[in-house]
């Protein structure tokens, strides 16, 4: 994780919670495709409007963010333990029917995205599903608040993640989100399987 980035979302982990949209419509489909009651692992959860979806959907969730502030306001807003903990942090083992990671590898360098891809490959269980959406571009930069991203192009993103595992891509797509700095931007969405 950039050091920058993260302590952007340290200092400002009150502002962004608020600022925090409604969850994703990309999440009832993404549940669908999971065992009843499974258990999902989400990784930069921010307030955990996501999780409590989850959770309301009766899922056992294990959600997380890199920042210990973030964690906690997404905590009381829950009523659910969330983590402290970095991407370079997952060392869980076959553990999870999903892994949900929306706008938030996108932080993630790209040197350093396919060993991360490959952490969460080794944590979800066999026929495990896992979503991620990430910035559309073709090089790496900081929008006007400091934060790093990844700029991705698809062929380069589906490079990345063959080289960290046997991935079965069940779905792609693009939309335009306005970002917290107010400015557009062009998201890829990618659901892939772990094979069974």
């Amino acid at each position: 994780m950039d050091e920058t980035t993260l302590t952007f979302y340290r200092q400002n982990a009150e502002a962004y919670a608020g600022w925090a949209k409604a969850p994703s419509t990309r999440l009832k489909s993404f549940l669908a495709l999971l065992p009843s009651g499974g258990s999902i692992l989400e990784l930069g959860c921010g307030a955990g409007n996501h999780s409590a979806v989850m959770l309301a959907e009766g899922f056992s969730v294990r959600a997380t963010d890199g920042s210990p502030e973030m964690a906690a306001i997404a905590s009381q807003r829950l009523g659910h333990p969330v983590e402290a903990m970095r991407f370079d942090q997952l060392d869980a083992q076959e553990a999870y029917d999903g892994v949900w990671a929306s706008a938030c590898l996108l932080h993630v360098p790209r040197d350093e995205l396919a060993g991360i891809l490959a952490r969460i490959y080794r944590a979800l269980r066999p026929s495990g599903v896992f979503y991620a959406s990430f910035k559309m571009g073709e090089e790496d930069g900081r929008d006007s608040l400091g934060r790093y991203y990844s700029y991705i192009s698809p062929e380069w993103l589906e490079a990345t993640y063959a080289s960290a595992g046997a991935w079965i891509k069940l779905s792609s797509d693009t939309n335009v989100i306005q970002s917290f700095d107010q400015t557009p931007a062009s998201m890829l969405n990618l659901v892939v399987r772990r094979p069974a």
